[in-house]
């Protein structure tokens, strides 16, 4: 893998022009197939196996009419305070709404609030129904118009009117999210890398890479059933990894440079090193991403793939494009006004004393209290995660002042709380010999229930054996006690079938929602056990070590465990509601946990890779353990700290939308992030690293012989480039043309390190010499306390 992506970096460098042509060109062409893209984004929701899921495909088939796709408005009428809207002026303004509303575009029936009993007991409050002949993706603006002129034209005589439903055009969504992310991001690569030109290659490549995502999700969107938030997420997680993969290569490319090498040369080793960090990394992005799938929600799945799209879109961007670029930029990416000479100079000698220098001196010194107070800091934070509630949005949860949201509380405050969200209860008859007499038995069963506010007469299919019942709960639809009543209604089932040989089933948005809500909870441990799996044996193959993986896991589990915490707290609590812009609580958007866990995971990895590749590397190059811990930050510290403040930046400027699940997974996103990079990551890690010393690297003997090296430092790269070197020389000194393949570099400088004693082949020695100096055991000063246990081998390359 590293020999590979150093060729790929050198062959980019080199064919700088056709590589950014080829890029221009593949997002010319997805541009072109999304603006010329007919498809359409859905929330719908299918659910092989439940009950609603059964319930519906009956219906589809007895009662087409009932089933129907088309979307679907409630316009809702209130009348001035002390009026009424049964008579006089107000009804025979709604009568002439109502006849309005029928002559508009698209639109198959509206019902009359007069004649169909949906006025409410006070007479103040009355709604009608919209059925339109299309789905609601396909709702022309000319039926929009029409829906808001009638509001208008409500308005202007006095009335307060409202609309909800699926078919009410949503406010475009401001972009001023993902440019303040952008804006933060700019800044804090201006400062990361003291250079415009360093700061802005990151930044260009992110653009492209997640335009070209998003269209291709665009156009994704013709052949397949797409979640209207998928294109956001896949925006959201594109934006944070690209930037953040070329801020690490473009930093070990800057390092390449000051120890030497020519830019082709250093483009070439930064991605055979830092690149292959990258490729792991966004691998398990991806993986956790695209395990969302065996989930079995469509909605989640579309989600998950599309994410993981757009982050394999960002590694291919940063091992094609972004040495290309760096190939356009050359040794003028080190040149900047915007840090002191003195700085530089420090910068280009290695020395000075960088924050995160002192800080892991400062957890090297101090590992127990640390570690104690950020573990039990952690597990206070979780502690709101237990009583976690799992909901789908309403119109409850759409911005105070929206149409939606005021026609949702009007509708609760004429007709009960229980009104928006209304039970369809479906009695499967055909086994039984009555099935007049088993739909009564099923009214009278659901009437005697506590939180029922009113049951419907059954109405049969054509058939007469299928009945439909309506019910609405006394309370509202995501609360605890609807969630039970639906429960209920389910456990009468048994009772009839023995009396009628009838079946009873509930289904419509309601108790969709609540079985959605039910199947990700439970999906919550097994997916969890799945990633935590997945990260152990990654971790393992990286590392060749167990304690660290399971040090990384565990730091991950507390990462997910406080971010829900925050979430509950304040989404579902309250607390600082005030400072998020939060109106209602109510709760967690059910698939946001587990969108949490995935994303998390490759975060988590990203740091974890990033940081602790670089500790393993000095250590095996004979570091003592604390001082390698202590290299590592100095080397990549500045690096995680930067991606992860941007990643924070852009994540938190979802807080501004106005989309309950857009607002809670950027809180989400955000949180973790800053749990796992600051508290895990760069506080958790070297303070179990301190504790552990030479143990963290330690491996059975028999795990040692059976596993693949992985090599994701280089090191096989390393010995190559040595053996070209020592070959160049060789030809040098006996006069022969020297490879052109070799190293211009006079000294061979380790995987991002100063030069290693021995990291050289000597003249004359064969490649198999070196690759059997990876077989060293670190150096050691003397004996330690902390010396490897028996029946254990230290971590260290195998070729």
């Amino acid at each position: 893998m590293a020999t590979f992506l150093y060729r790929l970096g050198r062959l980019a460098f080199r064919r700088r022009r056709l590589v950014l042509m080829l890029w221009i060109a593949v997002l010319a062409a997805v541009g072109i197939g999304a603006m010329s893209s007919t498809g359409s984004t859905s929330d719908s929701f299918t659910l092989p196996g439940t009950q609603s899921q059964k319930a519906i495909d009956l219906l589809e088939k007895e009662f087409p009419q009932a089933s129907a796709s088309g979307a679907t408005a409630r316009v809702v009428f209130e009348a001035p305070a002390g009026q009424k809207l049964t008579a006089g002026a107000n009804k025979a303004e709604i009568t002439s709404l109502v006849a309005e509303l029928k002559t508009s575009p698209q639109v198959a029936s509206v019902s009359d609030p007069f004649t169909s009993g949906l006025v409410s007991k006070s007479g103040s409050i009355a709604y009608t129904q919209v059925s339109y002949k299309v789905a609601k993706s396909d709702v022309s603006s000319a039926a929009h118009d029409a829906l808001n002129k009638v509001a208008e034209e409500g308005k202007k005589a006095g009335l307060t009117v409202s609309m909800g439903g699926d078919a009410v055009e949503d406010k475009a969504a401001s972009k001023v999210t993902e440019l303040i992310g952008l804006a933060v991001a700019a800044v804090v690569l201006i400062i990361t890398f003291g250079s415009l030109i360093a700061a802005g290659l990151p930044l260009l490549t992110a653009i492209l890479g997640v335009g070209v995502a998003v269209m291709c999700i665009t156009i994704a969107t013709s052949f397949v059933d797409m979640a209207s938030a998928a294109s956001t997420l896949a925006l959201m997680l594109g934006l944070a990894v690209s930037i953040d993969y070329a801020l690490f290569i473009v930093s070990r490319y800057r390092n390449e440079i000051r120890d030497g090498h020519d830019p082709e040369e250093a483009a070439g080793r930064a991605l055979g090193t830092a690149g292959s960090a990258v490729v792991f990394a966004g691998l398990t992005v991806i993986v956790a991403l695209g395990g969302l799938s065996v989930i079995g929600i469509q909605m989640l799945t579309s989600m998950g793939l599309a994410s993981a799209f757009a982050v394999a879109v960002a590694v291919v961007i940063a091992l094609t494009l972004l040495p290309a670029m760096l190939g356009f930029a050359g040794p003028r990416i080190m040149k900047g006004k915007l840090l002191s000479r003195r700085m530089r100079a420090l910068e280009e000698r290695g020395e000075g004393r960088p924050m995160g220098v002192r800080w892991a001196r400062f957890v090297t010194r101090n590992p127990v209290k640390v570690l104690a107070v950020s573990v039990i800091g952690l597990g206070l934070l979780a502690v709101p995660a237990m009583s976690l509630r799992l909901a789908l949005p309403d119109d409850s949860m759409k911005s105070p002042g929206s149409t939606q949201r005021v026609a949702y509380d009007t509708l609760s405050k004429g007709f009960g709380p229980g009104f928006n969200g209304p039970l369809t209860v479906v009695v499967d008859a055909r086994g039984s010999d009555d099935p007049e007499a088993a739909a009564k038995d099923a009214v009278t069963l659901i009437g005697k229930l506590s939180d029922v506010a009113t049951v419907r007469d059954a109405a049969f299919n054509k058939a007469g054996d299928v009945a439909l019942i309506g019910a609405v709960p006394r309370s509202a639809p995501s609360s605890q006690a609807t969630k039970d009543l639906v429960n209920d209604i389910r456990d009468q089932n048994a009772a009839l079938h023995k009396e009628t040989g009838a079946d009873l089933m509930v289904t419509g948005v309601t108790a969709v929602n609540i079985d959605v809500s039910t199947k990700l909870a439970q999906a919550l441990i097994p997916y969890l056990a799945i990633v935590v799996g997945l990260a152990l044996i990654l971790l393992l193959l990286v590392f060749r070590s167990v304690l660290i993986p399971l040090k990384a896991a565990l730091g991950f589990l507390l990462s997910v465990a406080s971010t829900l915490g925050i979430l509950v707290a304040v989404f579902q609590w309250g607390w600082l509601k005030d400072l998020f812009g939060i109106d209602e609580t109510a709760p967690i958007v059910s698939v946001l946990p587990i969108l949490l866990i995935g994303v998390v995971f490759g975060l988590a990895m990203d740091y974890e890779v990033f940081l602790v590749t670089r500790m393993r590397e000095e250590y095996v190059h004979g570091a003592h353990p604390t001082e390698a811990i202590v290299s590592g930050f100095r080397h990549s510290g500045r690096v995680v700290t930067a991606a992860a403040v941007i990643m924070i930046s852009v994540f938190s400027g979802f807080l501004l939308d106005d989309v309950a699940l857009i607002k809670s997974i950027g809180l989400g996103l955000a949180s973790a992030v800053f749990f796992d990079a600051f508290v895990v990551r760069m506080t958790i890690v070297p303070a179990v690293m301190t504790l552990l010393g030479r143990r963290a690297w330690a491996l059975p003997k028999w795990l040692d012989r059976v596993m693949p090296n992985v090599d994701v430092e280089g090191e096989k790269l390393r010995h190559v480039l040595a053996a070209q070197q020592a070959g160049a020389a060789v030809q040098s000194d006996s006069g022969a043309p020297a490879s052109p393949s070799a190293s211009a570099s006079p000294v061979l400088v380790g995987v991002g390190g100063p030069a290693e004693t021995g990291a050289a082949t000597p003249a004359g020695q064969s490649p198999s010499r070196v690759r059997g100096l990876s077989r060293l055991k670190p150096r050691r000063a003397g004996k330690s306390d902390d010396d490897t246990p028996t029946g254990t081998t230290e971590s260290k390359p195998r070729q």
